[in-house]
């Protein structure tokens, strides 16, 4: 008879299948198919004893029929699911519901989905780790407990539709806490000093009559102005000249969080899409030798590489770049997360002879740029380091001294696979105690800026240095939130809303460990414990349920009910159900009743609203240039706007006021340039769109690219004024503004 082999994913199955021969058969159980009931608590707890009351949902009866059939008729079944916690339950609850006893079947493990790797696992099986199982199952009934309690609650006295989790909480909390720093933040007012000297170098004042001069040293205009006219009217010599070299040291390979981190960075991929694409890659695409898995598995918080990748890694940098890229010995790394699987490999490409160029022909172009980011990434980080060299030289007068700074790349290392962005700053050979002219010395001020929003990406960083969750777990915990509309994502940053800051005050009030960070990252390394057989599952369960049931309970007592859920006797207009009045962090504002089906919302406007509390429209002579009904002003977040009154029969808008125009033409049709906005900020576009498809996001002067003739516009680009091409991207410095001059 055959062996039977299952695992979790159709894909990874049919990759497996195409390695073995006809003595076996590969069967995908799709995922978990036993988990805690839907739509009841599903944990029985007598004699302070936890047990879950698992369940086959209906969607995996017929595959676990089909999996019982097949067991049945085979000689060995073994269990080949991923390779971690997640991956270890799946394995367990597999045996359970094919009745089996879990520590009797063959569990086979790899790294990456070749032929190979499948081979060698076959050929040293192993049994099910329960002690990982049990901190899978510790973790999914944590989770279980604090969802089902407190959700509830929260839904009693806030809205229908809220949640809480112990993870999703302790994140929600950290963005909430960016904004309210925002928020509170009161801009600071600083002055630079800044100089050009001939030819061409420009330079700071870093110290002024023996003072030190620092970012906030200088706090305003008048003592500004003073430095000003003092140092304009000096002469400048060459005081030193110091050239250091410096290494700039390879990257690490990528693990889960940082892949994600440099996808969303380079490619704007979201965290969800690129585990997705990664999840292919691993489970197995088209190759020139066949489908099969071209990276290892992507859920891993280790920096380990296999001595045979490494190797193979060495061999390719030498026979392809030469011997002054490759280091004397290779480069292990460790990893800095807490509770790092260190038994796990870094995700690398299971093929270096499968390069992008070759890949190019068999992956889609999403596939195909996350896969060369990860084969260049790992290339890399076997590389020899690269050699920069700084160069700093000090003007100084008799007051004043003012500090330029250069560098230039001289030896490219590993930036040979990753690129080189930055474009060298070279200063000129100049000699000590040479007298340079001044050319120009401006005051500038400068307000400090508050701390940036979280994006997707910088929001996993962050849960990572703190501990909280597990690559498993980033993105999953960021599509939560925004599922449940506490997170809004717009120009890439997650944006609190109203409803997120009123769950978590009275979280912080009533249930502060399960928005504390340091509760929750101290979980996560008890659960650790569990998996290291240092720790019992049932203790730790026991030991939080007691003292969180005792404040739910307390909670439903004390917590004042923040409902409000008033009809006003209109409809909705895109689902039909009732419209009503609630309350929210920024006061009162209409809802619709059919929430979370339907999340129509409407602002109140306080002063004149109609009957019913809908908000008083204003007329205009208008005439809506779609359907003919009158025209009315709306509005929105971005101001008002002139809508149709039709509406929802028909969406037309328009701009309130005429849209600013250019006085430079498309350089594309000859047409009007227009200032134009859209949920991704301002633009700028041509008149006569869409038969010109001319659109630019920084707004285009009259000056030219050198390179293609296209106009250029003035940016700030890391931390400095440049010119930039639309079209090219070609760059270059920028002097001071017209009205600076």
């Amino acid at each position: 008879m055959k062996n039977l082999i299952i695992v979790e994913s159709p894909a990874k199955a049919r990759t497996i299948k195409n390695f073995l021969g006809k003595d076996y058969e590969v069967i995908a159980s799709k995922g978990h198919i036993r988990d805690l009931p839907k739509h009841s608590f599903g944990i029985k707890i007598e004699d302070g004893k936890f047990e879950p009351q698992y369940r086959v949902d209906k969607d995996h009866s017929a595959i676990v029929k089909q999996m019982k059939d097949l067991a049945k008729k085979s000689d060995q079944v073994y269990i080949a699911t991923d390779e971690d916690r997640e991956g270890e339950a799946i394995g367990y609850h597999i045996a359970k519901a094919i009745g089996k006893e879990p520590e009797t079947l063959p569990r086979i493990v790899f790294h990456e989905i070749t032929k190979n790797a499948i081979q060698k696992a076959l050929e040293n099986p192993r049994t099910i780790d329960m002690d990982q199982v049990n901190a899978q199952q510790a973790r999914r009934l944590l989770d279980r407990i604090v969802g089902y309690k407190l959700s509830p609650l929260l839904a009693s006295k806030i809205q229908k539709g809220l949640s809480a989790g112990r993870v999703q909480s302790a994140a929600l909390k950290i963005v909430v806490d960016r904004e309210r720093e925002i928020k509170a933040f009161k801009p600071v007012e600083y002055w630079s000093i800044d100089a050009v000297f001939k030819p061409q170098i420009d330079a700071a004042l870093v110290e002024y009559k023996g003072e030190k001069i620092a970012k906030m040293t200088i706090k305003n205009g008048e003592t500004a102005h003073e430095i000003e006219t003092t140092l304009k009217g000096e002469t400048y010599r060459v005081k030193s000249i110091e050239k250091k070299q410096r290494k700039s040291s390879t990257p690490p390979p990528f693990m889960t969080s940082t892949l994600q981190q440099s996808a969303s960075g380079r490619l704007s991929f979201s965290p969800k899409k690129t585990m997705m694409i990664a999840q292919k890659l691993y489970e197995g695409v088209k190759t020139d030798q066949g489908q099969m898995g071209v990276i290892t598995y992507m859920r891993t918080d280790s920096l380990n590489i296999a001595k045979e990748a490494r190797d193979a890694a060495r061999e390719t940098i030498l026979q392809t770049f030469g011997e002054k890229y490759l280091p004397p010995k290779p480069k292990i790394y460790s990893s800095k997360a807490k509770g790092a699987q260190e038994a796990h490999e870094a995700i690398r490409p299971t093929r270096l002879d499968f390069t992008p160029q070759i890949a190019a022909k068999y992956l889609s172009p999403d596939e195909l740029k996350l896969y060369k980011l990860i084969y260049n990434r790992f290339l890399a980080s076997q590389m020899a380091d690269a050699i920069l060299e700084s160069q700093t030289i000090l003007f100084a007068s008799e007051d004043g001294v003012f500090k330029a700074t250069g560098r230039k790349l001289v030896f490219d290392g590993f930036y040979r696979v990753m690129g080189y962005d930055d474009k060298d700053k070279l200063l000129p050979e100049l000699k000590e105690g040479q007298e340079v002219p001044l050319e120009k010395l401006t005051a500038n001020q400068h307000f400090t800026e508050p701390p940036p929003r979280y994006t997707e990406a910088s929001l996993i960083k962050k849960l990572e240095s703190l501990g909280i969750g597990r690559p498993s777990t980033y993105a999953p915990t960021i599509s939560l939130l925004v599922a449940r509309d506490y997170l809004k994502i717009e120009k890439r940053q997650l944006i609190p809303t109203p409803i997120a800051f009123t769950v978590i005050e009275i979280l912080e009030k009533h249930f502060p460990e399960i928005v504390d960070t340091n509760f929750t990252a101290e979980m996560e390394e008890k659960l650790d414990e569990v998996a290291e057989r240092k720790s019992d599952w049932q203790k730790l369960l026991l030991d939080f349920y007691g003292p969180f049931i005792e404040k739910v309970e307390q909670g439903k007592k004390e917590i004042k009910s923040l409902k409000k859920a008033e009809p006003i006797g209109r409809e909705c207009p895109e689902c039909g159900s009732e419209l009503l009045l609630r309350s929210g962090r920024y006061g009162d504002f209409i809802a619709c009743s059919n929430f979370p089906k339907c999340k129509y919302t409407e602002a109140i406007v306080k002063d004149g609203e109609e009957e019913g509390g809908a908000p008083k429209t204003q007329t205009t002579d208008e005439v809506c240039d779609k359907c003919g009904a009158p025209m009315v002003i709306k509005s929105g977040r971005r101001g008002s706007f002139l809508a149709c009154s039709s509406y929802p029969k028909c969406k037309n808008t328009k701009p309130l006021e005429k849209p600013k125009t250019l006085e430079i033409k498309c350089p594309e049709c000859g047409g009007e340039l227009i200032e134009r906005n859209s949920r991704r900020g301002k633009f700028f576009g041509c008149s006569n769109y869409p038969k010109c498809t001319f659109v630019s996001k920084f707004e285009p002067t009259a000056k030219k690219c050198p390179e293609c003739e296209y106009p250029m516009a003035r940016r700030t680009f890391r931390g400095k004024d440049v010119y930039e091409c639309i079209k090219c991207k070609h760059k270059e410095e920028a002097g001071a503004p017209e009205s600076e001059k």
